[in-house]
């Protein structure tokens, strides 16, 4: 592991973010799932990345049992290896051991109990210090095509679950190595 100052990749962060990157927890098992929408910025004067992740998501039970996660983003704006998108991305952590299946080495951080991923190396440590559920009734119309609403919430893509919101502080990056 090398530590980096997350500053020096803020760029990068942002490009990698709509092309697919990988959110981590653990708390049951470590478990990853692929994310396209993010937020990286400061908040009360702190470096936060906020995650938006499902009611109904394994992913939410893993953050509201262990509040902590790494962000992992593939190096040089490249993408996610497809084999990793498609387990990461098509699978539920509950029926799956998303970690063998996808091939992922693990690397144990620094500052949080979650491990970054070999695979997406630039590794974004964050501790969760706010968390809110979306609520739809706000949302503009033109969005509401991303919550389905005959599609249970359990369903991977896109169903009909709001999103919550966790805002990460981001207390450590490295490049897992």
């Amino acid at each position: 592991m090398k530590k980096v100052n997350h500053l020096d990749y803020a760029e990068q962060i942002i490009r990698s973010i709509p092309k697919g990157i990988l959110l981590t927890t653990r708390a049951e098992k470590v478990n990853s799932m692929v994310i396209g929408w993010g937020t990286y910025g400061v908040e009360w004067g702190k470096p936060i990345f906020a995650v938006y992740v499902r009611e109904g998501r394994f992913t939410r039970e893993q953050l509201d049992a262990h509040p902590e996660f790494t962000v992992n983003i593939p190096l040089s704006g490249s993408r996610l290896d497809r084999h990793i998108f498609d387990v990461c991305g098509m699978h539920s952590g509950r029926d799956l051991d998303k970690v063998a299946e996808a091939g992922l080495t693990l690397v144990e951080g620094d500052a949080v109990d979650v491990p970054g991923i070999l695979q997406a190396p630039l590794t974004l440590e964050c501790r969760v210090v706010f968390r809110q559920k979306q609520d739809l009734d706000k949302i503009d119309p033109k969005f509401m095509s991303s919550y389905p609403q005959d599609v249970p919430g359990t369903a991977p893509l896109g169903n009909r679950d709001a999103h919550i919101a966790y805002y990460g502080e981001i207390i450590g990056a490295y490049l897992a190595e």
